[in-house]
């Protein structure tokens, strides 16, 4: 299997285990070694070489400091696809329970369009919402599934609206436009039962990223436009690289980052596709005309830059686009059941979805 750049949630460093173990383990740093005063140094070309030191905030909860503080080695093996897809599924498996037990539900496995599906129905559905439904694309950086139970059970339950998500098809092995084509297909499917303003589209990290895109392929399309979206920590540009993504790893300021390197994010998402293909990277496209957009990340997320850039690109083309910005948490945390503010970034979400539903 061919060697993947490994980046936090959107690419994965792929090494043999010849080569492994050619090489010894890098080893983390120790609290000897750790910096323990800030430093500054910018180099001729602007390049910013920097240390600091950054007290867990009192701005957010109790549970979510004690998650800032939890220890993440900032080196380590590399993953394997396999080994990531294996702790994915895992860890998926696990929050579905957590939610659950939070928010009733039935959860069935189907198929639409040819699609594989999960549809999550929450308890107690009104009858008044029997005819809206929303539409997940999940996140899992194009190459897993970390969200399609983590983004609809809350949202299906705090909304009180049928989710249906799409098991989209996978990168590398499937490299864009797989994943669009089998969303649109799942969307012009559900166009038969349903009217367009009574759909909404969201998705967290890849999903939102994809959210983005198929917007931008419905748009080209000519199809009818859903009521809403949801971009919580996306973004729409694979060909520039924003500020974030250097300073973030997948947990925050923890864990091993290596500094982003030119080209196209993610090449085995994008593959062949020039990145400003407007559909690939919808911020380079017409959004005239998009219905309207919550946008949600957080200070320490790698995908703040990309999530501000093309929310501000949604409101330079007239786009009805709301940003909310979460204080200190990290990458996708409405995912964790155990905090506060991701039952408040839920609930927020699906408060959004319903106002633009009910119009």
């Amino acid at each position: 299997m061919n060697p993947l750049p490994r980046h936090a949630a959107l690419v994965l460093l792929l090494a043999s285990a010849a080569l492994a173990a050619q090489q010894p383990a890098p080893q983390p740093t120790t609290a000897a070694e750790a910096p323990h005063r800030d430093t500054s140094f910018i180099d001729a070309q602007g390049t910013a070489h920097v240390t600091r030191v950054v007290p867990v905030p009192e701005t957010i909860s109790t549970q979510a400091q004690r998650v800032l503080a939890r220890p993440e080695p900032d080196q380590g093996p590399p993953q394997s696809l396999a080994q990531r897809r294996t702790g994915t599924d895992a860890y998926t498996a696990g929050a579905r329970v957590a939610w659950s037990a939070l928010c009733p539900n039935q959860l069935v496995e189907d198929m639409i369009a040819g699609v594989p599906v999960r549809i999550v129905t929450p308890g107690g559905l009104p009858e008044a919402n029997r005819d809206k439904v929303l539409l997940n694309l999940h996140g899992g950086g194009f190459n897993s599934d970390s969200g399609s139970y983590t983004e609809s059970i809350p949202i299906s339950s705090y909304s009180k609206i049928k989710v249906v998500a799409v098991l989209y098809r996978l990168a590398p092995e499937h490299p864009f436009p797989a994943a669009v084509d089998d969303s649109v297909a799942v969307y012009k499917e559900l166009l038969k039962t349903y009217k367009p303003e009574h759909i909404v589209i969201y998705g967290t990290s890849a999903g939102a990223i994809l959210t983005a895109e198929v917007a931008a392929k419905l748009k080209r399309l000519g199809l009818p436009l859903p009521a809403a979206l949801g971009i919580f920590s996306g973004m729409g540009d694979f060909a520039r690289t924003g500020d974030s993504i250097a300073l973030f790893a997948l947990r925050g300021l923890s864990g091993h980052l290596d500094p982003p390197e030119a080209g196209a994010h993610d090449p085995y998402y994008v593959a062949n596709t020039d990145p400003k293909d407007p559909v690939l990277s919808p911020i380079y496209s017409d959004l005239h005309g998009l219905p309207p957009t919550l946008f949600v990340t957080s200070t320490r997320d790698l995908l703040l830059s990309g999530t501000v850039n093309l929310h501000r690109a949604y409101l330079n083309a007239g786009v009805d686009a709301r940003l909310v910005v979460f204080d200190a948490l990290t990458h996708a945390f409405w995912y964790d059941p155990l905090l506060p503010e991701a039952i408040e970034a839920n609930q927020m979400m699906a408060d959004f979805f319903v106002k633009h539903l009910s119009k």
